[in-house]
């Protein structure tokens, strides 16, 4: 067993860096979020196999996710860094008055 996953990845880099050849700072033509909203709702993947079949999955996003606005993203760039600002709010919040 071990021999044959060996076989499989002697040919994989040791490190894990990008190739040189994927040069991202100079791409032009992309959009930031182009596909945000939908990807929001729900985004299926097709994977095409060799023996000419097609997986089709479909993904939905878990409960409790939120998704943040690119420019809220910029300073709560993780769940940890949000959870904690809603922390401190929490306490700000009167028990009578109407969350957002």
């Amino acid at each position: 067993m071990n021999k044959e996953i060996s076989e499989h990845t002697d040919h994989l880099p040791d490190d894990d860096e990008m190739k040189p050849e994927y040069d991202f700072e100079n791409m032009t033509g992309g959009i930031r979020g182009k596909y945000c909203k939908a990807y929001r709702n729900g985004h299926t993947v097709r994977i095409h196999k060799s023996d000419g079949t097609t997986l089709v999955r479909h993904f939905t996003p878990e409960d409790g996710t939120v998704s943040l606005d690119p420019d809220v993203r910029k300073y709560f760039p993780d769940s940890e860094s949000v959870n904690h600002a809603l922390r401190c709010l929490i306490p700000l919040l009167n028990k009578n008055s109407v969350v957002f």
